[in-house]
């Protein structure tokens, strides 16, 4: 009997060689190509939104620039020009958006975080080998100080009894949303990507997807908060989909609430009661009552808050405590 004929190793692996650099080729092709998509992937929703705001503003600003108008007709042509050009014009580009940023009077944190979010698609670019450079330009100069109080716990309970003053759906609603941002300090942004399913009503817990997390985690409701939710979800009746929905004036849900609309909805609230107060307002309310009760334990505020530096727990803390005024107060004169 004879046997097949083995194949000459030699000559099998480089083809299995070239055929797996030829691959890697068109997946880097394909990557160059869609840079932004490549950027995005992996991340929440949350965070793509957000970067997908900051690079559409830098499309309109180089689309505003003279000479480069035809790279503003995406965002995609918009970082592809900062990667196309030298390192020098790249961070001269990058200097005047800068400028435009701030001459537009845009808070500090919003500059800084426009900047990254160029300096992060550069990196990613220098990665993949497309730059061999980074993006040098620094940020603005921000404030240490912003305020951290909140409306305060007065006013919380304030406006939890103006919603619960409602007999109709969007009372139970509104005031299962603020006890939510205020009693387990959850930001706008996790409220609104609640689905029914991430609700265990029999163990009293949420999975949340945390600011800049792509994976969700628990969260143990107290008992006022727990027994508000299962009012409005009991309400919003057993159906899959969006925790808290839009409500028409019959009542039905007509989709997915925003988080514009959770600012519009605790604004309102806010104002109806005399206060001037936003989402995170609740949440700041929650953070800085922790560290009165606990003594300014930093740490175990930030297994509440989930803020990922301890720094800015810290920030809370000096906040709350105004070491400033009490040093002042001391040495003040009558």
């Amino acid at each position: 009997m004879t046997l097949p004929a083995l194949p000459d190793t030699a000559t099998t692996g480089a083809q299995d060689l070239a055929e797996a650099r030829h691959a890697a080729v068109l997946l880097l092709d394909r990557i160059q190509e869609h840079l932004l998509d490549a950027f995005y992937a992996g991340r929440s929703e949350n965070t793509v939104r957000a970067y997908r705001r900051d690079h559409e503003d830098f499309r309109a600003f180089v689309a505003r620039q003279t000479g480069f108008e035809s790279f503003g007709d995406s965002a995609e042509r918009a970082v592809r020009l900062l990667l196309a050009i030298d390192h020098g014009p790249a961070n001269a580009l990058a200097l005047g958006y800068r400028n435009d940023l701030t001459a537009r009077r845009l808070q500090p944190a919003t500059v800084n975080r426009r900047l990254a979010a160029l300096r992060s698609v550069v990196k990613l670019g220098n990665t993949l080998g497309l730059v061999a450079w980074s993006l040098d330009v620094g940020n603005v100069e921000a404030a240490a100080y912003r305020d951290t109080r909140g409306p305060g716990r007065d006013g919380v309970k304030a406006m939890i009894a103006q919603a619960k003053g409602r007999s109709d759906a969007k009372g139970l609603r509104d005031t299962a949303i603020v006890r939510l941002l205020h009693d387990v300090a959850l930001r706008r942004g996790e409220v609104v990507s609640l689905d029914l399913e991430h609700y265990d009503a029999r163990r009293g817990a949420l999975s949340i997807l945390g600011k800049g997390r792509t994976q969700r985690e628990r969260v143990t409701l107290p008992a006022p908060t727990r027994t508000a939710l299962d009012a409005w979800v009991a309400a919003r009746g057993s159906r899959a989909g969006p925790l808290f929905h839009r409500l028409d004036q019959a009542g039905a849900g007509e989709g997915r609430l925003t988080g514009e609309a959770v600012r519009q909805l605790v604004r309102g609230l806010g104002a109806e009661v005399g206060i001037a107060t936003r989402p995170h307002g609740l949440r700041h309310t929650a953070i800085t009552s922790v560290l009165d009760a606990n003594g300014g334990n930093v740490r175990a505020a930030q297994r509440f808050s989930r803020h990922r530096r301890l720094e800015t727990l810290q920030l809370y803390d000096d906040n709350r405590s105004d070491l400033g005024g009490q040093m002042a107060a001391q040495i003040a004169e009558d």
